[in-house]
């Protein structure tokens, strides 16, 4: 009796070791197969800028509704008011209100663009539109956190310097997670496709 007891305990044991060594093999498979946790915007990195309503905006500000982000100056003479256009009229075709699709422009252009023209600039066309401003230290972080490139540049038609940006638009989901890009000038539709997935429509 006690040597059948002693078998018993032993393959009770045998049975417990094999289920722990199973646990550990599943939860190590779970730690390195689950995928990576993706940082907010495109290459993550925190940054603080101001709304044009005088509020603290952050890389956090970012989470809660689907977003397009898109990095302009007022001065642009085409591309930026070109893309605002284009946004507006995705809205209307999408018939998306804020809470359901944020637009936020980020100035690249912090030396001229104050708070106020930039508020002025974007009620022109929705005032909707999120407006974002920061010291050049600020934009700078912003930048980065999306990748952006811009710098000035001279030319012989325009008295004052242009400013040489990335043109894309940024889908971020409401965790504020980078979705992917709209290209400027990329056909409507296809823009319209991404929106909708974005948004869960």
């Amino acid at each position: 009796m006690a040597e059948t007891n002693t078998r018993l305990l032993r393959r009770l044991r045998l049975i417990l070791w094999g289920l722990v060594v199973v646990v550990g093999i599943g939860a190590t498979a779970l730690y390195f197969l689950r995928p990576p946790e993706r940082p907010i915007g495109l290459f993550g990195g925190e940054f603080t800028l101001e709304t044009t309503q005088g509020q603290a905006f952050t890389q956090n500000d970012l989470i809660g509704v689907p977003t397009l982000v898109y990095f302009g100056y007022t001065f642009c003479p085409d591309v930026c008011p070109t893309t605002l256009a284009e946004a507006m009229g995705w809205m209307e075709t999408l018939k998306a209100g804020p809470d359901d699709l944020r637009l936020i422009m980020v100035t690249v252009d912090p030396e001229r663009d104050t708070a106020e023209n930039l508020r002025a600039y974007l009620d022109a066309f929705s005032e909707d539109f999120v407006g974002l401003v920061g010291s050049l230290e600020q934009t700078e972080a912003a930048k980065k956190a999306f990748g952006v490139f811009s710098q000035k540049v001279k030319t012989d038609e325009y008295t004052d310097y242009l400013v040489d940006h990335t043109a894309s638009v940024f889908l971020l989901d409401r965790n504020g997670r980078f979705e992917g890009t709209i290209a400027f000038g990329e056909d409507s539709e296809t823009a319209l496709a991404k929106i909708r997935r974005l948004i869960g429509t």
